[in-house]
């Protein structure tokens, strides 16, 4: 469908020269989406892909320890998208307060978009709704230490910026300047709240994230902030009970085309090429979610039963065994203060652990030994992987 501009340009004036900046028009866009039937069957296909999603939660014994390394993955993930070079791994290595391999300020970056996402969550089950409020608190979180922390944590912009060049006059894209972001802001929050026309809930995230994008309404973290909205608008319309959809690897995998198709929508208004691609994000990352969820399943089950065979031992070893799946990367001390099992007992059974093969030991040091639940981690760090390491 032929649209105009999705919005108007303005004038703003910048250190010796003039640029244009984008102010983009409110949702819904009009005229309305041009629903062919096979951009209808694709959200079908994605609705029952998160359905299947949902479900796993069932499936699961206990979707707590999918989901806490799961969170950790799209936290590297969408890191990744800004440029920094955290692992898996090295998240987990911090959390221990270990070294990781890389950078302190990348890996404390991750680590405060699990936290970020942690709060927002906790904010939504308290009946705070998706709102600027909820908005500039997980920002504050997301840029609370760090890279980032000068950047005005948990406040809209008050100063012009840009995506792409070196200054708003050779930029790939210009926001609106900072006097039009609350007025943007307060008309997505009221899209959000289904004014002025209810939108079914994955229209409506796929539509509301390339709006937080056009606005960016913070000096730092808008690609972070905006993929998170997406999780944190479908669990609280409670399409998914647990955050379990994440589309950085897709986003990730995919950059250019992501980039391109914004930009049409703001310049062409062609919504449908960017709702494709979404409904397509959508069902790649569910399936993709569910088969690690099954995979991680299998992996526990088989390990389970060698660590059954150990006897007298297999009681204790299944506690340390339940422990690594929690947290994959642990150290001995790491592991006595989860399972509250003495220092002699964890040891031993690391001991049989590695037997197994189910744990790799880090290190080859006597005291503060690593382990690693290698198989586990394996399936996790699938799509994250640092090129040269």
């Amino acid at each position: 469908m032929k649209r105009e501009l999705q919005g108007r340009y303005v004038t703003i004036s910048t250190v010796g020269e003039k640029a244009q900046a984008f102010v983009p028009a409110p949702l819904p866009p009009r005229p309305p989406i041009d629903w062919t039937p096979e951009l209808r069957s694709k959200f079908d296909q994605a609705l029952l892909a998160l359905g299947r999603l949902d479900s796993v939660s069932t499936l699961l014994p206990d979707t707590s320890l999918f989901l806490y390394m799961y969170v950790r993955k799209e936290a590297v993930l969408s890191s990744m998208i800004e440029g920094t070079q955290s692992s898996l791994s090295d998240l987990l290595l911090f959390e221990l307060d270990q070294e990781p391999g890389v950078p302190l300020d990348d890996v404390r970056e991750v680590s405060n978009y699990v936290a970020a996402l942690d709060h927002g969550l906790r904010l939504l089950e308290e009946g705070l709704p998706l709102s600027l409020r909820l908005f500039r608190e997980i920002h504050g979180v997301l840029l609370t230490k760090g890279r980032g922390s000068n950047q005005t944590p948990g406040e809209f912009r008050r100063s012009q910026n840009w995506i792409g060049g070196t200054r708003p006059g050779n930029a790939a894209f210009v926001p609106p300047p900072a006097e039009e972001v609350l007025e943007c802001m307060s008309k997505l929050e009221l899209f959000l709240h289904d004014q002025p026309e209810p939108t079914p809930v994955l229209l409506k995230a796929a539509l509301a994230h390339v709006q937080f994008e056009t606005i960016h309404p913070f000096l730092d973290g808008n690609g972070r902030l905006g993929r998170l909205l997406i999780a944190l608008l479908l669990c609280e319309q409670k399409v998914l009970r647990e955050p379990m959809l994440y589309l950085s690897l897709y986003f990730k995998t995919h950059r250019q085309y992501y980039y391109e198709l914004l930009n049409n929508v703001r310049m062409t208004g062609d919504w449908e090429a960017w709702l494709d691609f979404f409904a397509e994000a959508v069902i790649v990352t569910a399936t993709q979610a569910v088969e690690a969820a099954q995979q991680l399943l299998d992996l526990s089950n088989q390990d389970r039963d060698k660590i059954s065979g150990l006897g007298r031992a297999a009681a204790s070893t299944l506690q340390v065994h339940r422990a690594l799946m929690e947290h994959p990367i642990a150290t001995s001390g790491s592991l006595v203060v989860k399972t509250g099992i003495t220092p002699a007992t964890v040891n031993k059974a690391l001991g049989y652990l590695e037997q197994l093969g189910i744990v790799k030991e880090l290190t080859a040091q006597k005291r503060n030994r690593l382990f690693s639940y290698a198989g586990y981690i394996e399936i996790m760090s699938r799509g994250t992987e640092l090129p040269g390491r």
